[in-house]
């Protein structure tokens, strides 16, 4: 069973600020949960966001969201890329949970981007299924200028294949329908792992 969030995207959005501004702060998950709080989700869950993020063991949107459980609907893939897999969650979120945001979150040192990065700059081949991923990260990558320094241009892939990522999801049928009724709000995100904070784009 779950509810509607009694909560805006805005609102929606200010929670997940205000939440990393706790993380950058130190404040750590309480190490317990009242069992009253446990006992609740047995009835259901009721995220006030959706995140769709990287497999990356270095970014777990609980924690730099300080979120608790029940909070968020979190869908991580490297790269956060869009497969249809990914996309049948996401629209589970929407329709079902009707999480009113979804934040599209990278960060800094993207492993599954630079993978894609190798491919279009020194032609390597990975293994099958990371070509996979990679080949769904290449269009991200258009338009790069060569010359730019390695860290610039992994940096700007990355956002590239972040702003890539809410566009699709705002432009897919679902999606169009959900903004244009302002059910939803689609945002990208960038977390930097040297200083733990989360840059909307």
């Amino acid at each position: 069973m779950s509810h509607t969030p009694d909560i805006s995207a805005d609102e929606a959005l200010q929670r997940l600020i205000e939440g990393n501004k706790r993380f950058l702060k130190g404040e750590a998950h309480p190490p317990s949960l009242p069992r009253e709080t446990l006992a609740g989700l047995v009835q259901g869950q009721q995220p006030f966001a959706t995140i769709l993020g990287c497999s990356d063991s270095r970014v777990p949107p609980e924690w730099i969201f300080s979120a608790g459980l029940g909070e968020l609907f979190v869908v991580r893939v490297a790269g956060n890329v869009l497969s249809p897999e990914v996309a049948g969650s996401l629209q589970y979120a929407v329709s079902h949970l009707q999480t009113p945001l979804m934040v599209v979150l990278g960060h800094e040192g993207c492993g599954a981007i630079q993978a894609a990065l190798q491919v279009k700059y020194e032609g390597v081949q990975h293994l099958s299924r990371i070509q996979l991923l990679v080949d769904s990260i290449l269009p991200a990558l258009a338009g790069l200028d060569p010359d730019l320094p390695q860290r610039a241009r992994l940096a700007l892939a990355v956002e590239n294949n972040v702003r890539l990522t809410v566009q699709s999801i705002i432009e897919s049928p679902e999606g169009q329908v959900r903004v244009a009724e302002g059910r939803i709000r689609c945002v990208g995100a960038i977390y930097e792992i040297e200083t733990g904070r989360v840059r909307f784009i």
